[in-house]
């Protein structure tokens, strides 16, 4: 199966912006966390980013949202405007695709599938969802800790090196189990 998604954001950052204490704020963040383009590296994750390279986050160094989740809370909570999707911090913004459904379940694998943003195909194995946290009520609105549950999107583990850019995409699923009913 193939689908034509758009890539709307990207996130590389050198740091965890949102730890500690929710109610002191998040830390600043470095000048360009929001490239144009994302360098990845199999088995290592995004180039620059905080999880690169690390061991205990090899199965998660990447991680995938749907930015229909942020319209879908906005309407939720009543919002006045949409807010920012990688305000939550994951580092790929999908529009076009559930992308909460290639996460893995207790009774299933992650969906093996691959992005190409016109540099060649990029595969990805996903493996858990990624939760949301309390941080979510700060920085996007109070009650969306809550509403990003089970949107939340999902961690992945990079299998092949390439390059994603922002723009028009096309998102390949080349194995998935689905979840029993």
């Amino acid at each position: 199966m193939e689908t034509a998604v758009e890539i709307v954001g990207l996130l590389v950052s050198p740091i965890h912006a949102y730890g500690g204490r929710p109610d002191d704020g998040p830390r600043p963040d470095p000048d360009g966390r929001r490239p144009t383009a994302v360098e990845v590296r199999a088995g290592l994750g995004l180039v620059g980013d905080r999880y690169f390279g690390r061991p205990a986050h090899r199965r998660a160094a990447v991680t995938l949202f749907a930015a229909e989740s942020i319209d879908t809370i906005a309407r939720e909570l009543d919002l006045p405007a949409t807010p920012d999707p990688l305000l939550a911090r994951r580092n790929l913004v999908l529009r076009g695709f559930p992308v909460d459904e290639l996460a893995a379940g207790r009774d299933h694998p992650g969906a093996l599938f691959s992005l190409d943003t016109g540099d060649g195909p990029v595969r990805f194995q996903a493996h858990r969802p990624a939760n949301p946290c309390r941080w979510m009520d700060v920085v996007l609105a109070p009650g969306a800790f809550r509403a990003m549950r089970g949107r939340g999107g999902v961690r992945c583990e990079p299998l092949d090196d390439g390059v994603l850019r922002l723009g028009p995409a096309r998102l390949r699923i080349l194995e998935f189990v689905p979840a029993e009913a």
